[in-house]
């Protein structure tokens, strides 16, 4: 029997789940959603949800449980440090019905890490739990891993070490096409253009026009990023958009303004 192949016009999806009271109260401004949202669009998957919840363990497990089912996969940042206020793990855990173990592998990292910064203390082992059978992600900076466990990558809040994450794990997630755009730009106010917007994106079926208004200079205007997995199919979606503004008496700017 011949083996299926895989369907190269599959579209990839991730959520992402921002775990911390800190994000809910505005005294930390995340960093994660756009770092994450670029690096999954270069492996080909879609950032297609984002929650942030507080640190309260049934609103993590509901949260995890319910976006783990809905996509590809699912991303959580924040609440894996060493205070006691650092619950992923656990919450974790409990959506996925496992226990909790101090893996080895990461014990042995953090042992490495401390041996010469005072050495594994209550709180820096804290970072070496992990629901039994998760998987090690690299964290170069500060030592204490990530963790895979199924579609449920685990990383940490701050955004550089978030970074350092996603790194390690360029090349390992199977995704589609990536997402490409092009963009249009000008002194257009998007109400008087809606209907056009409506009307080119309706004809370019595999396209998607996001409008992004501004003011500036005293005026209003635009820009127009369209996107799309095929270089051709966006090609004739950025010409027929610039052609109907004009038709309407307005200059455009590719590449936006």
């Amino acid at each position: 029997m011949a083996a299926t192949l895989p369907d190269p016009d599959r579209i990839w999806t991730a959520g992402l789940v921002i775990i911390g009271d800190e994000i809910l109260s505005g005294r930390t401004h995340d960093k994660n959603i756009a770092q994450i949202a670029s690096w999954l669009q270069v492996q080909g998957i879609r950032l297609s949800e984002v929650r942030v919840v507080p640190d309260v363990e049934a609103r993590i497990v509901a949260a995890v449980n319910e976006m783990r089912a809905a996509y590809d996969y699912l991303f959580t940042t924040g609440g894996i440090g060493p205070t006691h206020d650092d619950i992923t793990v656990d919450a974790v855990a409990a959506a996925l019905g496992v226990a909790v173990i101090v893996h080895p592998q990461a014990h042995a990292i953090l042992e490495a890490y401390y041996a010469d910064k005072g050495g594994l203390n209550e709180g820096r082992l804290r970072m070496a739990r992990a629901p039994e059978g998760a998987e090690l992600i690299p964290n170069r900076r500060s030592g204490a891993p990530g963790l895979k466990i199924g579609n449920v990558y685990v990383m940490a809040g701050v955004p550089s070490i978030t970074a350092g994450m996603l790194d390690a794990l360029t090349g390992q997630l199977e995704g589609g096409k990536p997402l490409i755009s092009r963009t249009l730009g000008g002194f257009i106010p998007e109400s008087e253009v809606a209907a056009l917007l409506r009307e080119v994106e309706k004809a370019h079926a595999n396209c998607q026009i996001g409008s992004y208004p501004f003011f500036r200079e005293g005026k209003v205007g635009a820009n127009f990023v369209i996107r799309s997995t095929d270089e051709g199919e966006l090609a004739q979606c950025t010409d027929a958009l610039s052609a109907g503004l004009s038709e309407l008496g307005y200059d455009c700017t590719p590449g936006g303004i």
